[in-house]
């Protein structure tokens, strides 16, 4: 009975219809704007795709090539300005089949040293871009959320150490209103409660609002304060807090500094705006994600420690099976010793080889253009009657209202965009004081993108 690990005609004709696929989707710039099916709607279409038998290669990759693939939306068309869209270089994308099909366990240097080593090449400039002291590293993770959760046990450990009696509380940490929805998702993970800090006049948290948030906390709740977690550029308007404030208060109050910076880290790679993170390098630890700003494939995130032997100390695994060959080749850096997760991919090889390939420079450029982007499309907002800024754009988001629209027409003008395949343009809400309004939004990072595509689709409001 034949294998299905063997290889035969049938794997190689299904070897080329692939390849042939990965070659046309990669050299292609503008896929198709595809949109989802409801789940009975692609059933009627597909039927059963798993089965006893199976359905054979042939037809299950033309399923999803026709049908399927279609009923997604591409994170890397140059018209998806929703949500935090991705733009994976071309590198990047070929060494992610690479990195597949090299099957080398990421978790420990015994048995992927040499791919470790080149996520840590790419580590090593990320690190440098923070300013962070020497030391300070880092592990790339699944993304922000797995950086976020990893840091703050780091952060929790590290406190409980601090004193004995740290380890009969619940933790508590403080993070402002536009963080992240995963700095929740991640308390709640780790059974930690929570304060939010309302933002300033300028939607930042800054130090003087932490320091009378913490003056105000109770003696119990004080003593539970562990950490601060600041955004490096909120997802929903590119804000960033005002870094060095914070990182003032958090060491006069001996407070773990965690900064946030998943959508916003690519830009500390652009001069034009490095000023605006001014205090990150201050920071205990960070969360970047080079599947955002930096031009990697998902998943690829990263979470960098000033001191990651305090990392080590949280997440490093025992067990009898897990101990490694004495070896000297077997000895060097361990991933799953800094971060939550053991099983892991070697997810840093496609921005490792990215870089490589290109150098940091184009780096800069590409993201230097997603912030000129964001300038224009405020530009070109200002001269149109019919719109109008929220706010001045904040890296690469950029907050608009077309006067006169209630939240019906945003959510319908932007179903009539994306079904016309024209654009992918979600609406947000934006709340100044507590006042809350459903608005639009672009985020741009991918540098395909050009003037051109802003001004037809602000034309399509009109």
């Amino acid at each position: 009975m034949k294998s299905m690990h063997s290889i035969d005609i049938s794997t190689v004709e299904m070897t080329l219809d692939i390849m042939k696929y990965a070659i046309n989707r990669i050299s292609n710039t503008s896929p198709d704007l595809g949109s989802p099916k409801k789940e009975e709607d692609l059933f009627a279409i597909v039927g059963e795709t798993v089965t006893k038998e199976g359905i054979g290669g042939e037809k299950a990759f033309h399923m999803f090539r026709d049908v399927l693939a279609k009923a997604t939306v591409p994170v890397d068309h140059p018209r998806h300005l929703a949500f935090v869209p991705a733009a994976p270089t071309k590198a990047a994308v070929l060494f992610d089949l690479v990195t597949s099909a090299a099957s080398i366990h990421g978790a420990y240097w015994m048995t992927g040293g040499g791919g470790i080593f080149c996520e840590n090449q790419a580590m090593k400039w990320l690190v440098s871009l923070t300013g962070l002291p020497e030391g300070a590293f880092g592990v790339f993770t699944s993304g922000g959320t797995a950086a976020n959760l990893s840091a703050m046990i780091a952060a929790r450990e590290a406190w409980r150490k601090k004193e004995e009696e740290n380890k009969a509380f619940k933790a508590l940490l403080i993070t402002s209103s536009g963080a992240h929805s995963s700095v929740k998702s991640m308390a709640n993970v780790m059974d930690a409660d929570i304060v939010i800090v309302d933002d300033d006049d300028e939607d930042r948290l800054t130090g003087k609002w932490l320091q009378n948030t913490i003056d105000n906390l109770g003696a119990i709740d004080r003593k539970r304060l562990f950490a601060v977690v600041a955004t490096g550029g909120t997802t929903n308007a590119g804000i960033i807090d005002e870094l060095d404030s914070v990182a003032d208060v958090c060491e006069k109050e001996n407070l773990w500094f965690h900064v946030d910076a998943a959508y916003g880290g690519g830009a500390l790679a652009a001069p034009s705006v490095r000023d605006l993170f001014i205090g990150i390098e201050r920071a205990d630890s960070i969360t970047i994600d080079p599947h955002k700003w930096m031009f990697s494939p998902y998943d690829c995130g990263a979470v960098i420690y000033k001191d990651i032997e305090l990392a080590k100390n949280a997440h490093s695994q025992k067990g009898a099976y897990l101990d490694i060959f004495k070896d000297e080749g077997a000895q060097g850096f361990n991933p799953s010793d800094y971060q939550i997760q053991l099983t892991r991919r070697l997810r840093g090889l496609p921005l490792w080889f990215s870089l490589a390939m290109h150098g940091t420079e184009k780096y800069t450029e590409a993201i230097e253009r997603g912030l000129e982007l964001a300038q224009n499309a405020a530009q070109q907002i200002e001269a149109a009657p019919h719109l109008e800024l929220v706010r001045e754009p904040s890296l690469s988001c950029v907050l608009f209202r077309r006067k006169g629209w209630s939240p019906d027409d945003y959510r319908d003008w932007t179903y009539e965009n994306h079904k016309a395949g024209i654009a992918l343009v979600t609406p947000t809400k934006w709340t100044k004081n507590e006042h809350s309004e459903t608005i639009s939004r672009f985020c741009f990072i991918n540098p395909d993108t050009d003037e051109d595509d802003i001004k037809e689709i602000l034309a399509t409001m009109e």
